[in-house]
């Protein structure tokens, strides 16, 4: 048995590892993307110390501090955690770990829009990441679905490889960093769309055109050979949802000050928690995971007086 088992390797995660690292504690980070979602951005330019890097390359950064540590990220899919006796049994595909305190850093899940189409063109023009699939579309026509930092900057991703990007937001304003706003308003690649919804994604063998609720220079339709779905995340509860942590806004989960949830023994930390007044970003899940780990290490270190 351990005495704390971290849940995931996002930016909160990865801190969460480097503070137990060096508290010495016994524990044992688990989790299958390393830097979780940031390691898809293709630029990152508010992280303290990086002014202009990608989410690979800092993810890297990331890496190479907990392997100054001699920490390894665990490679398992956690499928469910219980609570038995005080202790909590963590179930992965082939085996088991008891751990005597479980943080939780389980970042969230991306939304789909649930319009025809988007499974059905999954891989064939429908895609949930700029920087993983951009090289495709070279010279042809794409739309961003959102108006959050992480669709405007894949529209200007974009924008360096399609011929033209049309950025649909089903608002009067976009919601992004006034620099990312900026950006994409000066960019003669990119045409912004407001107040407009996707009601279907239509084509043969891939994606030809969307369909929107409203007309737009007179048509209903648009041409595109690509759309990428940036309409923000949620948490995924399926595996903290059976041990009775409060919980709010579809799910994320509720923490005090030290990162602590209403049950004893779990910590959360990052983008699922209504931590850092629910600012979503590298460095506040970060310093949630740091939060946690040294309230947990006091916690631990009492316990054992």
């Amino acid at each position: 048995m351990i005495d704390l088992a971290i849940i995931g390797s996002g930016p909160a995660g990865l801190s969460a590892a480097v503070y137990a690292a060096r508290y010495l504690m016994d524990f044992e980070i688990y989790g299958q993307l390393p830097g979780g979602y940031v390691s898809e951005a293709h630029e990152i330019g508010n992280y303290l110390g990086f002014p202009n890097v990608t989410g690979a390359e800092l993810t890297s950064s990331f890496l190479k501090h907990l392997e100054s540590l001699d920490v390894r990220i665990q490679n398992y899919l956690v499928k469910g955690i219980r609570k038995e006796n005080g202790y909590f049994s963590i179930h992965f595909d082939e085996k088991e770990e008891m751990a005597r305190n479980v943080l939780l850093c389980l970042g969230t899940q991306r939304n789909k829009l649930d319009v025809p189409g988007e499974s059905e063109f999954l891989g064939k023009g429908v895609s949930y990441c700029a920087t993983c699939d951009a090289f495709f579309y070279r010279n042809k026509t794409v739309a961003v679905i959102g108006g959050s930092d992480s669709a405007v900057s894949a529209a200007i991703y974009l924008s360096d490889v399609a011929s033209k990007v049309y950025l649909i937001y089903r608002k009067k304003e976009l919601r992004a960093e006034p620099v990312w706003i900026k950006r994409a308003k000066s960019n003669s690649k990119i045409e912004i769309i407001y107040k407009t919804n996707i009601k279907s994604i239509e084509g043969e063998n891939f994606v030809e055109k969307i369909t929107l609720d409203k007309e737009y220079e007179g048509s209903n339709e648009l041409s595109v050979n690509g759309i990428f779905i940036e309409v923000g995340s949620a948490p995924s509860t399926a595996i903290y949802k059976p041990l009775g942590v409060k919980t709010e806004d579809g799910g994320l989960i509720v923490v005090d000050s030290a990162q602590k949830t209403s049950v004893n023994g779990i910590w959360a930390a990052g983008d699922i928690t209504t931590g850092s007044n629910k600012l979503r970003q590298v460095i506040t899940a970060a310093a949630e995971g740091a939060i946690a780990i040294h309230d947990i290490y006091q916690t631990i270190k009492k316990s054992k007086k």
